[in-house]
């Protein structure tokens, strides 16, 4: 098999979720910088990080790295790579992002078409051709400028892996599926815990929640740009990937996973969303407005977004709403809270200070992950013969 660096972004701030991951799945890590993970792996961990990771973004092969200073660095450089290795005579190849940090070079769309000019002279030389119809396959190229040095990769993903296939209904301001699974994966929740989302929206909390209890690959009911690779990977290596995911699906699990909202509609919504995941029978959902928060059992999690007032109008209403939500907490017995949120009152109002928070950007948004941890349960006693 071939060996390959692998690049995995991720939301910045959950790298250590996704470092977790991907020493789970067997992979070696060669770099964790903001907001990506780099990895060693052949053709069959291509195929896995896609299928199994909750937490990436995607699956980059790196191509290559080099330093640029000029564009003519910039082209030369990347002329320099084995476009060929990958990329079909056929394929349809474009630089899809370029982002710049700390370097000379800056402009995206300059580096970009510096960069397809590179490519396609190369590959014209290879191929020994004047011109690409570029009907075929799919190559979308990424490239990161970080202080000089230039790191290209090759998205063997396509649409970003926070689209697992289940949310076809919109709803307003929803939380990607990734970040979802990252702020449950940096709780100790597990499926034999009890776990309530007061502010569910469209569900992706409970649904990620209710996946990982019954081991359900995010990606394993969806598509991915390098199944069409051929010459790359090949298409027994992704049907035995596809094949390991179903075969560890856990379909007799019992979670107590809830989730509430006040808005009829986002609960339809929920549900659908749920069943479209496989996960409906998982999880209860209903009408609740989070004033009516309460459950009778100990050592529950509350995980969840609530509003973060992103209208004028809303902002006044956030002081009281974080009030309720801290009187509701405090109601509930020997439970832990987990919330994220861009309200930078949410401590005061909730009346107590989280024993810990993490910063964690929401797309362009700053975010602080507040932890309010509850008493761990007490172990239970071995049974006696």
């Amino acid at each position: 098999m071939r060996k390959f660096e692998l690049i995995a972004p991720c939301h910045f701030g959950v790298e250590a979720v996704l470092k977790r991951e991907i020493d789970d799945l067997g992979y070696d890590i060669t770099e964790v910088a903001d907001g990506r993970v780099t990895f060693l792996g052949d053709e069959e961990a291509v195929c896995r990080a896609n299928i199994f990771l909750r937490t990436a973004e995607r699956i980059l092969i790196k191509v290559g790295s080099f330093p640029a200073e000029t564009f003519e660095e910039l082209y030369q450089g990347t002329k320099s790579l084995p476009w060929e290795e990958y990329i079909a005579s056929d394929g349809k190849f474009w630089v899809a992002k370029a982002a710049s940090v700390k370097s000379k070079l800056f402009s995206p769309s300059d580096i970009q078409a510096v960069m397809k000019k590179a490519m396609v002279e190369r590959l014209k030389e290879v191929y020994h051709v004047n011109w690409f119809a570029e009907e075929g396959e799919r190559f979308p190229v990424r490239v990161f400028l970080m202080k000089d040095q230039v790191t290209v990769g090759l998205d063997t993903t396509g649409e970003s892996l926070h689209k697992r296939g289940y949310r076809k209904l919109t709803v307003k301001a929803p939380i990607a599926e990734n970040l979802a699974a990252a702020l449950i994966m940096l709780t100790p929740w597990n499926g034999s815990r009890i776990l309530v989302d007061p502010f569910c929206g469209g569900g992706t909390i409970p649904i990620e929640a209710a996946m990982m209890a019954a081991n359900i690959a995010p990606g394993m009911n969806r598509n991915y740009l390098a199944q069409g690779w051929g010459q790359v990977i090949g298409e027994d290596i992704w049907r035995d990937a596809f094949e390991e995911a179903g075969d560890l699906v856990q379909t007799d699990v019992k979670p107590d996973i809830q989730g509430y909202d006040i808005d009829d509609k986002m609960v339809g919504i929920a549900r659908e969303n749920a069943r479209l995941a496989g996960v409906d029978q998982l999880i209860h959902f209903q009408r609740r407005g989070v004033d009516q928060l309460s459950h009778p059992k100990k050592y529950g999690f509350l995980i969840t977004n609530p509003p973060y007032g992103e209208r004028l109008q809303d902002k006044e209403e956030l002081p009281a709403l974080y009030q309720i939500i801290g009187q509701r907490y405090q109601a509930l017995d020997s439970w832990s809270m987990y919330l994220i949120t861009a309200y930078e009152n949410a401590e005061r109002d909730i009346g107590r200070k989280a024993d810990k928070n993490r910063k964690i950007y929401n797309g362009m948004m700053k975010t602080y992950y507040y932890q309010f941890l509850g008493p761990k349960p007490k172990a239970k006693k071995a049974a006696v013969d």
